[in-house]
């Protein structure tokens, strides 16, 4: 993959994530069980980012599970994952194509070494977090509040008008 290829991933990534913590943002409180679970898996997505950011950094782990034990507030989760997501997109800006193959080994949460590569370990960030949103979208269906459209292309329109010309 280009590096200007992971340049518009995780702007999708981040534009994405927005445009779900709004909808929660606007729940009515009778949904509050269903909104707390939802919390609980933008958790563990913002988690998992912030492990892999660590690997990518060379920083030490900042968690030691991909999940917390106490469950942040919305907008204290919406306010961490728009600044991990804004360092993902800065990362990805600086990015050169011989850095998205270099490897890097590490030690996943339950004490596994894992080695991937840099490309590899941005690819999962994106896609893990795109499967884990699906999983929130799942849960706004059954409550009849109608979720964003998660979708790569509609982010690419918004963002790129001149592309509907």
């Amino acid at each position: 993959m280009q590096p200007t290829s992971f340049r518009s991933l995780f702007g999708y990534k981040a534009w994405a994530n927005e445009e779900l913590f709004a909808v929660l943002a606007a729940l009515p409180q009778q949904h509050a069980e269903r909104l707390h679970f939802c919390i609980r898996v933008l958790n563990h997505i913002y988690v998992v980012d912030r492990i892999f950011r660590a690997h990518l950094a060379g920083e030490p782990r900042p968690f030691d599970a991909t999940g917390t034990k106490e469950t942040p507030t919305l907008a204290q989760l919406r306010s961490d994952v728009a600044a991990t997501d804004a360092w993902y997109k800065q990362y990805v800006s600086a990015l050169t194509e011989a850095q998205c193959s270099e490897v890097l080994d590490f030690t996943f949460t339950d004490g596994d070494k894992g080695r991937m590569s840099r490309e590899e370990i941005l690819l999962h960030v994106a896609t893990h977090g795109g499967y884990h949103r699906g999983n929130v979208g799942q849960v706004l269906r059954e409550l009849s509040v109608p979720a964003p459209r998660d979708l790569y292309t509609r982010y690419l329109h918004q963002t790129e008008p001149s592309r509907r010309d």
